[in-house]
C-alpha cells in the first residue's frame, strides 16, 4: 500500500510503501489524531516512520499497483 502523510507547515509530504492493510492504516491514523499521539508505520524496507497526531494534515493510501513493462504494438 502506497502512503502519502502532509504535514502542516512542511513544504514536503512523507511517502513509503507499507504492507499494512487500508483499514489497519485508517485506525492507526484516525487514534493517532484523535489522542494527539503519535502515528507510527513501518514501511517494506523495515524504516520507521514516525508523525505526530497533531501535525498532520492529510493521508492519502493508494493501492499498490504493478506497473506493465514492455512495448505494445
Amino acid at each position: 500500500m502506497d502512503v502519502k502523510i502532509g504535514i502542516q507547515q512542511a513544504p514536503r509530504e512523507i511517502t513509503l510503501e507499507t504492507e499494512e492493510s487500508a483499514e489497519a492504516l485508517t485506525s492507526q491514523v484516525a487514534e493517532a489524531v484523535s489522542s494527539d499521539g503519535l502515528l507510527s508505520l513501518t514501511d517494506t524496507k523495515g524504516r520507521v516512520v514516525m508523525v505526530p497526531g497533531s501535525k498532520i494534515a492529510y493521508v492519502e493510501l493508494g493501492s499498490t499497483t504493478v506497473a506493465a513493462v514492455g512495448f505494445r504494438s
